[in-house]
């Protein structure tokens, strides 16, 4: 039997050569048992594979009969998805707000991972390229980088935001658009199955009429098949108000331009003083050349870029125009897509100024200085976009919400301890504040003003060192002096083969070496191999643990290697593999529950 990712990838490469092309029989790939044992590889690793939903089916306890009942409830189309478990997670950069979680079952999971993977290689294709949220090979990074290519000379940029998008999305219409491109009822009906699933909060069920919960496996796929119809208008929009410059000069241009060339005439007879005087005169004249406009700004061009629920869209062109595409936006979104535009958080700001997308200030340069490039001196950064961190609303709030810096009466800042850590090794706490600092820095290695984290970099090292030193009640020089190694401080460690050394993250260091110019492709779905390792181990029939042969197994599966104190035989077997799974017989994976 053909392994059924070759399968997807062929039905991704068919997407991608035919645009229009309508599938059918897709659920059948839902009852492939092989399709399953991916989804698992891809879940088992995550940290919510632990986390119980409704019930206590989690990632552990997965085999070949969990897989096969799977199945033939999906055949006589008896499976039902059980409520999801709400919980609450606070918003960021707001304390009142908080933001509605959805946790499925395990099962439930594997399901919907199974029912992503065919929608990818369905859609992925067709997605537009200004779409960049919950994509493969597409992230902040690369929407940014986009942002800074195709944005330059914007005039005015429209912040877009659509209000409480995953819990409004219309069930009928989602149902409806997906039916234009699958024709399958069987799993249409999975996926409203799972749309109205409903959920459970302090033990009581409700009924969800509309939205996609978020924390579901399949939420982000659906949002970007919902809102891949805001990204179609969108293109619609820029092509109807596109407007090509015109290429005429404007009379200031060329008046200058004449005066430029009646003085290089008149230097090829002169001589000394009239000579040095016309040189003057056409140094002034080209610097006044470079500060007129070639062309008069005609131009009526407009950009658009999403990341989930949030768009930005340039406009070269007037206020009005900004007005007027809102307003189209804006009716779009309430007519079509039974959505709301937000008017708190949907902005017209002028390019000059900075405007926020993605945790970044964006703007574009005003920047008349003259630098060499090639033979000729040009204005290199006017008109570009530069993206700069928002220092005031990012990089502080989060220095003092993790207890890193405190103000003085005086206005000033100084670092403090964190005394939530004193109970971790010397090594833990400066792993914690390394990772915190290559995060940040990571995230914000496109801003044009990255120089400036020298100062974040600062208040985090010193808050490091004073953790510790309240950790040991001494000081910050003896604890300087004790790890002094290299020139530097470091927190020495043993391995295996000698001791090494762990010092603190160097800012200018931790900017990602990956290229975020980069965007899939290829959009075929492509994996490792056709046959997984979980696959093969099930297979095997042989307990990992007792040897037994012949035997049922069982996944156990644990959430952190780190976490297992070494005590028990199936622990050391575990730690000795550096694995967080384990192929067990039923009777082993008992006594591990119940020892």
């Amino acid at each position: 039997m053909k392994p059924t990712t070759e399968i997807l990838v062929n039905i991704s490469k068919n997407s991608s050569k035919n645009k229009d092309e309508i599938f059918t029989r897709l659920y059948r790939y839902m009852l492939r048992p092989d399709i399953y044992f991916i989804a698992y590889k891809n879940l088992y690793a995550n940290k919510g594979a632990s986390t119980q939903g409704v019930d206590n089916d989690t990632a552990d306890g997965f085999s070949k009969e969990k897989v096969d009942l799977i199945i033939q409830a999906l055949l006589d189309e008896s499976y039902q998805p059980k409520p999801v478990r709400r919980k609450y997670i606070q918003k960021k950069g707001n304390n009142k707000k908080q933001r509605p979680l959805g946790i499925p079952t395990f099962t439930d999971k594997l399901v919907q991972e199974v029912l992503r993977m065919i929608l990818e290689a369905v859609y992925e294709p067709i997605f537009s390229n200004n779409s960049y949220g919950f994509r493969p090979k597409r992230s902040c990074h690369t929407a940014l980088n986009s942002i800074k290519k195709e944005f330059t000379g914007t005039i005015w940029f429209v912040e877009g935001d659509i209000k409480g998008c995953f819990d409004n999305i219309n069930h009928h219409l989602l149902v409806n658009i997906i039916g234009r491109k699958i024709k399958d009822a069987r799993l249409i009906k999975l996926v409203w199955k799972f749309l109205r699933a409903g959920y459970i909060e302090d033990w009581k069920y409700y009924t969800t009429y509309s939205g996609s919960p978020q924390g579901g496996i399949i939420s982000p796929m659906l949002a970007n098949i919902y809102l891949n119809e805001l990204d179609k208008f969108a293109e619609k929009t820029a092509e109807s108000f596109y407007k090509k410059q015109n290429r005429v000069h404007t009379k200031e241009y060329n008046k200058l331009s004449g005066m430029i060339t009646s003085v290089r005439k008149q230097l090829k007879t002169a001589t000394g003083q009239q000579k040095s005087d016309l040189l003057k005169k056409r140094k002034e004249l080209k610097k006044q050349l470079r500060k007129t406009p070639c062309v008069s700004q005609t131009a009526k061009v407009m950009k658009y870029i999403r990341y989930a629920d949030d768009f930005i869209i340039g406009i070269k062109g007037d206020k009005t125009d900004c007005e007027r595409i809102k307003k189209q936006f804006a009716d779009f979104i309430s007519q079509e897509l039974k959505m709301e535009l937000s008017e708190e958080k949907t902005l017209i700001t002028h390019s000059s100024q900075f405007a926020r997308f993605l945790g970044y200030d964006i703007r574009v340069r005003r920047d008349n200085t003259v630098k060499p490039h090639g033979k000729h001196l040009q204005r290199t950064l006017n008109m570009k976009v530069e993206l700069c961190i928002p220092f005031q609303d990012k990089i502080m709030p989060f220095l003092f919400n993790k207890s890193i810096i405190r103000q003085l009466k005086d206005g000033t800042l100084e670092p403090i301890a964190r005394k939530y850590l004193y109970s971790c090794t010397d090594l833990e706490i400066l792993t914690a504040f390394n990772a915190e600092l290559r995060g940040i820095c990571n995230y914000y290695a496109l801003a044009s003003n990255y120089n400036k984290l020298c100062y974040f970099a600062y208040f985090m090292e010193y808050s490091c060192l004073k953790t510790i030193v309240g950790k040991h009640k001494t000081t910050v020089r003896k604890i300087i002096g004790k790890y002094s190694h290299n020139g530097s401080w470091q927190i020495p460690y043993k391995t295996k083969k000698d001791i090494r050394y762990s010092k603190f993250a160097d800012f200018m260091k931790c900017k990602k070496s990956t290229n975020f110019d980069e965007v899939i492709k290829d959009y075929a779905v492509i994996y490792a191999s056709n046959r997984t390792t979980f696959d093969d181990r099930l297979s095997a029939k042989k307990c990992e643990l007792c040897g037994k042969t012949n035997v049922s197994l069982e996944i156990h599966h644990i959430n952190k290697i780190k976490n297992l104190k070494g005590k028990s035989f199936w622990e050391i077997i575990m730690i000795a593999k550096k694995r967080k799974t384990i192929a067990v017989c039923k009777e082993c994976h008992y006594k591990i529950h119940n020892p």
